[in-house]
This record gives C-alpha cells, structure tokens and sequence, in this order.
C-alpha cells in the first residue's frame, strides 16, 4: 500500500497544513485523505488536487473512522482535544502514527507501552504553543548547557493576535482560531515557580496578575499565566532551576476588560439558560448583578474597579444594549461567544499576528546572563492567517520526517528531542517562521 497521510478536521487553523501536504504528496507520490464533518469544506481545502481526495468524516462513525485510519501512514488530527482519545485508540489498534497539536491528556499518556509495543509515535503538542514554543525553547536549553551553563530562570510567552494594520476595534483583539477557546481560556488554576517558590493563580484573579511583555518590533503585551508551568520542568531537563513560567500574550488593557466577565460569571460553562433567545444582553448582563442594581455601569466602576477604557471595551460589545440574544438555549459562555464571534469576526483581508518570546537568564562562568528569543509571524488573510501558519506546518514537517523515516520515536510524545526540533525548526526557518534575538 502506498503511504498516506490522513488529516482530520479542515477548520481554522488546517489552511496552512493541507497547502503543506499537498505540495508534499504531489511530489512523492503519496495520497492525502482530508477528512471533515462538511464535506464541502474538505473539498475546498484540497482543491482540485488529483491526489488528495475529500470526504465527509463523522468522528462517531466507526465504520468510516476505522476505514480511512486503516488506509493511512500518519493520522493528523485536528479536532477538538477531547476528540483525540478515540482517534488515537484506532492509531493503536491499527498501528498507525499520530500527530496533534494539543495538549498531552492523562488518557493519551497512558497509551504510551502500548504505543511503544505497536511501533507507533503519538506526538502531541506539535503546533504552536504548544509546539513551537517546546522546540525553539529545548533548542537554546540544550546550546546553553552545551556551554557549561546553567539556567536559572526561564519564561515563555505566546499570543495570537491581531496585526497592527488590521486593528481596529477597542478590544484589539479577533479570533483567528477556535473562539470557544479563547472564551474559556485560563479555567483552573495556573502554577508556576518564582524564586525556588511554587505559585498558584485561581482562575478569578488569573487575568489581573499580569507581567508585562515588550517587542521592540511590535510593541507592548500583557501576560497572564498559562496552565500548568511547573509540569515542564521536567519535560526540558530543567531540574534545580528556580523560576519557569508560561504564559498567554494580549495587548494592553484586554485583560483587565476580560477580567470584569469572569468576575461577573459570562465566562461559565457549566450551567444552560433556557430560551435566552427571549432576552436581550442588558438583561442578560442584569440576570449575573445583585437585584436592584440599575446603573450597570457604576456597579461595574465601583466593584470591579472599571475604567473608562473599560467600559468603553464592554459597550462596544453591545452587551449592555437591547440588543437581542440570538441563540436559543446555551451556557453563559457560549451566550458570550455568540456575541464575540461576530464583534470580533477576522475579515476577508484582515492580517493575524503571532508573537512569541522567550525570557532565559543562566549562569556561566561565574556571570549571570540573559537571552531573549522572539518570534512575530504575521498572516495574509482571513484564511491563510499567521496561526494556521504556525499550529499547521510543524505538523505537516513531522509527518513528512515520519514518511521518510527520518525519526525512529516511538510511544506518546511532545517535540522536545533534537531529533525532531533541529529539522523541524531548520525548515520552519526557511519558511518565514524565523526567531531573532533582542
């Protein structure tokens, strides 16, 4: 049988990878399957490609999942995370390879003997962050300890953002990838370590403890912290060291804005309003206050500390309007989303905008020093966006790696080994996913 690549899922970010793979496939005569529960979304990706074929792919269809998985060489999966443990138990029971750019999950951990005895690599965590951030920060980890250094302190921040030119709205902000996402984003609670000390951040107070983050090429960022820092310590070899953090990048004043909806409980997801479809979002907004409160607004400065810039940000958002709600019944959460997906819709010709940096500072021959890693990767339009960029070509590139054997990994794993980001991060170079120094 020829070898195949199957990619599951043709949505936001999958523009970038699929352009990649059919250039790839053209020119090794491999066959590329783009599987989607909108066939025609599918076919729009591939385009007219004569060996790339388009179908419809239900994820809770066994029969079509177990089929086209048994056709493939490596699976790329672009689902929702939750998905990927029924993708990844027929990676298994076919012995087939995976790619994801999600976070590695318990589930999916605990499949990596069984991985290993199928002779199959489970790579997670190939996109952006996390993905590109594993592999650029190991690369400098691994040079510095490579010089006899040792380091001390490392911290790492992303944001997909909006680019400058196309920033038009007081949020600063548009989705250029799953909105559901971004609204739920930072739920639970943020660790990291500062000074040898662990530290934890609740969600309620998660978008006011922020650290500001400057690229001189595009200015000024908020960061907030992001998941579970203190669990790659020991994914990077970073024993003894006494402060790593992660975080997630937005320009200034967005966090404190988003700060008010989480404070309010429109960031909540686990409870549905029924026939929300009959209210508007001034009553939507009053449903979450105390009763009695009247003058929204000075309820929001008094109690939350809510400045003019503030309210300006939420007013924008119609949220405080009579304007009515269109969605039938959902979650306050998605409620918000409803509304944000259309104010902060990316337009036809809207440029994306992806910034990374990475914060070391190390000792080395008796002198602490400093490195600052940055990356800005700017996108087109609306469908070639910087993050499709960056979340789909390091998945593309390790497929490629795998078809021509070029790694012999084995069993569930991020991009942290040379192996994977010295070709990985080489190629995404010449690609115009290039890091520069500050």
């Amino acid at each position: 049988m020829s070898q195949s690549i199957l990619v599951i899922g043709a949505g936001k970010s999958s523009s970038s990878l699929i352009s990649y793979l059919l250039g790839f496939c053209e020119t090794n005569s491999y066959k590329l399957i783009v599987g989607d529960l909108s066939e025609e979304l599918a076919k729009s990706r591939v385009k007219d490609s004569n060996i790339a074929e388009a179908i419809r792919f239900d994820i809770n269809d066994s029969e079509v999942r177990s089929h086209y998985i048994q056709q493939s060489t490596v699976v790329i999966s672009m689902l929702p995370a939750f998905m990927h443990p029924i993708v990844a138990k027929d990676c298994l029971k076919y012995k087939k390879h995976l790619v994801t750019a999600s976070y590695i999950s318990e589930e999916i951990q605990q499949m990596h003997e069984d991985a290993i005895k199928k002779g199959i690599l489970i790579m997670g965590e190939m996109g952006l962050d996390p993905g590109i951030d594993h592999m650029s920060a190991m690369k400098i980890i691994d040079d510095i300890k490579k010089k006899g250094g040792q380091i001390k302190s490392f911290k790492s921040f992303t944001g997909g953002l909006i680019a400058p030119e196309s920033d038009n709205n007081p949020w600063h902000y548009k989705f250029s990838w799953n909105p559901r996402n971004v609204v739920l984003a930072g739920q639970g609670t943020a660790s990291y370590l500062l000074n040898g000390k662990k530290r934890y951040i609740p969600y309620q107070r998660l978008f006011s403890e922020l650290e500001s983050v400057g690229l001189n090429e595009v200015g000024e960022f908020d960061g907030y912290a992001n998941r579970d820092s203190l669990h790659y310590i020991e994914k990077y070899n970073l024993e003894g060291i006494d402060t790593i953090l992660r975080g997630t990048l937005r320009y200034g004043g967005y966090c404190q804005a988003w700060n008010i909806f989480v404070q309010l409980g429109l960031t909540d997801d686990s409870f549905v309003i029924d026939d929300a479809d009959r209210l508007t979002y001034l009553e939507f907004i009053k449903s979450f206050l105390p009763s009695g409160v009247s003058d929204i607004v000075g309820y929001l400065i008094n109690n939350f500390g809510a400045t003019k810039e503030i309210i300006n940000k939420i007013e924008w958002l119609e949220i405080l309007s009579d304007r009515r709600i269109k969605l039938e019944r959902g979650t306050p959460a998605q409620i918000l989303q409803h509304l944000l997906e259309e104010k902060w819709k990316l337009e036809q010709y809207d440029k994306d905008m992806i910034v990374m940096q990475h914060q070391f500072e190390y000792d080395i021959e008796g002198q602490r020093k400093s490195h600052i890693s940055n990356l800005v990767v700017k996108g087109e339009n609306q469908v070639d966006t910087a993050m499709a960029k960056t979340v789909g070509l390091p998945m593309g590139i390790l497929a490629k790696l795998i078809l021509k054997r070029k790694t012999n990994l084995r069993g569930v794993q991020i991009p942290v080994m040379s192996e994977v980001y010295e070709p990985v991060l080489s190629e995404l170079d010449g690609l115009g996913v290039k890091f520069f120094s500050s």
